[in-house]
């Protein structure tokens, strides 16, 4: 489960939620992503609930926010806060910076002896006038970091907020005793220990920075709106013999709806009448549009080109593929990158450090360096200010969540940050070759009938025992059969083996229909067929043969063709220096010939379904990162044996939940744009991990030796978190 939290700011926040969590009974994993403000609880249900995870994480400090869902809508109605939350945050930086701008104006020029001369008022009554504005200020625009600080405190926890509540608060208390009750700290002349401008302006830059900063994360989950925002509202349904307009929330499986031209589809489907094209460039990112006929599949959310569609509902609500999309990227985006961990490990001891270190800095320049109170506390000030670890915690989450919402726009779904991280180490890649390579669509191209036997019949009763089977190569015999107008008769004691073949009775002889192993294995002589199986294999074609009465009696050449983008990926791949396999059940010399046509040199030949993985673990044992790209549906133990699995065009749940990485599309160049986008993450990754580093390390000791002012620290303790997600946000750009 995957819910909101509130209250957090810094990557302090997300161990202390996270620690919060795991501790609580029931809890198996709690991952915390920042720059969605949300967690990702794995819970047993019979030991815990929300109620008591909410608990847990309000013990700790924080507000976790229970889910309700609009059942008009996949959207779920917390994701609307963000734009009230935002709002809130403006107003609240609005309201500083109308009061701060005035408070430095006249902190700047009031010592001034012309400022005096032109002012009604003394200067007593000019340092509680900005008592009073700055007081606004520190209310007003900053409560919210006077509540939450308060509230770790209660708890015996520290953040980010105390941080700046401690270095403001301390030179707002400071500045406001001197001016109510200046005897107490026995100051003569209260003007040169005022910072009320410094307290004003460190609240209102720090909410600049919160409020650019979550601009910009608005921004990072762009894919998703874009993906909820696929689905139409409302859909025409025929109930009764009447077409009514119901929200989309409303359709049920089987209903019938109406998809006119130029509209959306609004639920997944089976066209029972009507012919048209769909554009489906949002879901799988092919640009051209497929052409649609009665028994094709439709996608909620694609656009209806031209014909008017009659269509049966046949996945609804969180059923459709755009929903289960939605919820993968979801789940890429809440996940958390290995890369995340030394991260991790500085934020759960990053502020007590840094409190410390103010503490220690106060202190040396008070009794060591001589200095004035006012001096000391204005360093004190400095270094918590600085030493603000938002970047550090959005380094790594907001990088993920564009990389991950940029490959759902090219259909291509990431399933975690895990596996978008691994990608990026790819070494070798292994392809499989029906449906990877090729278009995965088989036909009969060849067929020769043996020993004199008639074609027709033989045809047929290869047709008959296939027609059975549910292998591409089966369909592709029926379909020749029924090109030629012969169609499938009955059959008895019916049994297939995978990969290999089928045999069935047919008027009490009995029918073998395989490839020339299988055959082999059933006793039966094929030399008369070895010249035609060579024949078919040297041109890239795969012989099947069938059988009867014992003997050989046809061979059948069966082509699948290469895709046209096939050769260009591979190339690209080989230029980025990985190894390229394609493995495969068919004959070496059917394989070599595919291999060659598409220019891969390594081809791993005559392998069964079930020993693809054995094959995965051997080029595993000898070093590197290894990635599988199949159907996602027979290659699943490949897949999932391999460090990153690639499910090619399929958009299943099975490919979805098998492999590391799903392609909505079968265009094998997809692979390289995924291999790509990880490189490119990963490089931004480190970026943002050294810039938020490297402005800590220097930006601490500049701030305890007294070189920097509060208020610049606090313009750049903004900006470091706001220019982390801009060079994220880069990557929503294709390079």
């Amino acid at each position: 489960m995957t819910l909101p939290v509130e209250g957090m700011t810094c990557a302090s926040c997300v161990a202390r939620v996270e620690n919060a969590l795991k501790a609580a009974d029931g809890i198996e994993s709690a991952s915390v992503n920042l720059a969605t403000e949300k967690v990702t609880v794995s819970f047993d249900p019979a030991k815990t609930d929300t109620s008591r995870m909410s608990q847990a994480v309000e013990h700790a400090g924080y507000r976790l926010v229970l889910p309700s869902t609009d059942r008009r809508s996949n959207e779920p109605t917390y994701e609307r806060t963000n734009e009230s939350s935002f709002r809130k945050l403006k107003r609240e930086f609005l309201l500083g910076a109308v009061l701060t701008i005035p408070i430095m104006a006249v902190s700047m020029i009031g010592m001034t002896d012309w400022f005096m001369a032109l002012s009604p008022f003394t200067m007593t009554e000019i340092n509680r006038l900005l008592l009073v504005a700055t007081t606004v200020v520190m209310v007003a625009s900053g409560k919210r970091f006077f509540s939450v600080a308060w509230n770790l405190a209660r708890h015996g926890s520290v953040d980010m907020n105390t941080l700046v509540a401690v270095g403001t608060g301390s030179a707002y208390i400071y500045s406001a005793t001197i001016v109510l009750f200046p005897r107490w700290l026995s100051v003569s002349d209260p003007s040169g220990h005022i910072y009320f401008d410094t307290a004003a302006t460190i609240i209102t830059l720090i909410l600049m920075g919160r409020l650019l900063e979550s601009k910009a994360k608005l921004r990072t989950t762009d894919a998703i709106k874009k993906l909820v925002n696929l689905q139409p509202k409302t859909a025409l349904i025929r109930r009764n013999g009447v077409e009514v307009d119901v929200p989309v929330g409303e359709v049920l499986h089987n209903e019938v709806f109406i998809v006119r031209p130029g509209e959306k589809i609004p639920v997944d489907g089976m066209i029972l009448k009507g012919t048209s094209s769909v554009d489906e460039s949002m879901v799988t990112g092919e640009s051209m549009p497929l052409e649609k006929i009665p028994g094709k599949a439709v996608v909620g959310g694609t656009i209806n080109k031209e014909g008017s569609l009659e269509v049966r509902a046949t996945a609804v609500g969180k059923e459709t593929v755009i929903a289960q999309i939605i919820r993968l990227v979801e789940e890429a985006q809440g996940s958390k990158a290995p890369i995340q961990t030394l991260a991790d490990k500085v934020a759960s001891v990053f502020v007590p450090v840094v409190i410390g270190i103010a503490v220690v800095t106060f202190i040396l320049w008070l009794l060591i360096g001589g200095i004035p109170f006012s001096s000391a506390l204005i360093n004190f000030v400095a270094v918590l200010i600085i030493a603000c670890p938002c970047a550090l915690g959005l380094a790594t989450p907001t990088a993920i969540m564009v990389g991950t919402g940029r490959g759902a726009t090219q259909g291509i779904l990431i399933r975690n940050a895990e596996s978008l991280e691994r990608a990026h180490e790819i070494q070798t890649i292994v392809l499989d070759k029906t449906g990877t390579l090729t278009e995965g669509k088989p036909s009969v191209t060849d067929f020769v009938s043996l020993n004199g036997l008639d074609e027709g019949k033989v045809l047929q009763s290869a047709a008959s025992v296939e027609h059975r089977s549910e292998h591409p190569l089966a369909r592709a015999i029926v379909d020749h059969a029924a090109h030629k107008g012969l169609h499938p008769g009955e059959v008895g004691a019916f049994r297939a083996v995978s990969g290999l073949g089928v045999r069935a009775a047919i008027g009490g002889s009995e029918t073998i229909v395989g490839s020339p192993s299988f055959m082999k294995d059933q006793q039966i002589d094929i030399s008369d067929a070895e010249k035609q199986i060579m024949k078919f294999a040297t041109g890239g074609k795969t012989a099947v043969l069938v059988a009867m009465n014992g003997s050989v009696a046809g061979v059948f050449g069966i082509s699948d063709a290469v895709k046209s983008t096939s050769r260009i990926a591979i190339e690209k791949l080989k230029q980025m220096g990985i190894a390229v396999i394609m493995i495969t059940g068919d004959s070496d010399a059917t394989a070599q010939s595919v291999g060659a046509s598409v220019g891969i040199d390594q081809v791993i030949s005559g392998v069964m379904p079930q020993e693809k993985a054995s094959h995965i673990r051997r080029l595993q044992a000898q070093g590197g990162v290894v990635a599988m790209v199949g159907d996602g549906i027979n290659d699943a133990p490949a897949l999932a044996q391999a460090d990153v699995g690639i499910a090619m065009g399929t958009g299943t749940d099975v490919a979805m939940e098998t492999a590391d990485i799903t392609l909505m599309n079968g265009d094998l160049t997809n692979v390289v744009h995924a291999i790509l986008l990880s490189r490119r993450t990963i490089r931004t990754i480190k970026q943002n991990l050294f810039w938020a580093f490297a402005y800590n390390v220097v930006g601490i000791p500049v701030a305890a030796l007294g070189l920097l002012n509060p208020m610049y620290a606090a313009a750049a303790m903004a900006l470091s978190s706001v220019s982390v997600v801009s060079n994220s946000l880069r990557l929503r750009k294709r390079s």
